[in-house]
């Protein structure tokens, strides 16, 4: 029995491990149009989803969190751009994914120099025949 737990439990860490391995993140501000930029750089055969999919479909989308500051003021939310809708094999549904790479970003309406920004993203990542399970990533951005 003690046998089998430590199998599945390597078993979930390896894998939870291998997804983050697929997607590699950036995390920016940018001074000149005072965003936030969380870019993904997605491994070639896999695909990251969308913030905005029926999640009641299966994959999970994905998300941001953000760690309250009470310096740092947001202006609207995330935004992404266009996504690919196409058919995915592995939800037998059209959905909304990118590949190759996408960034991510917020604009900051408020913030002084040296204040961070901290906070979490939840994704999750498909090749043609399997999903891997959702990570969190922490980020944390720094107000040059």
């Amino acid at each position: 029995m003690r046998k089998l737990l430590f199998l599945c439990s390597f078993l979930l860490i390896g894998t939870s491990l291998f997804a983050q391995d697929r997607v590699k993140w950036d995390f920016t501000y940018n001074t000149s149009t005072k965003e936030i930029q969380l870019k993904a750089v997605i491994s070639e055969g896999w695909h990251l989803y969308s913030q905005h999919i029926n999640n009641t479909i299966g994959p999970v989308p994905t998300s941001f969190t953000f760690t309250e500051n009470p310096n740092v003021k947001f202006e609207g939310e995330m935004i992404e751009p266009k996504a690919i809708h196409e058919y995915d094999e592995n939800f037998e549904a059209a959905l909304d994914f990118f590949k190759t790479e996408v960034t991510f970003t917020r604009k900051v309406a408020k913030a002084k120099s040296g204040e961070t920004i901290k906070g979490y993203v939840t994704f999750m990542v498909c090749n043609e025949v399997m999903c891997l399970p959702p990570v969190d990533i922490d980020f944390s951005i720094t107000i040059p």
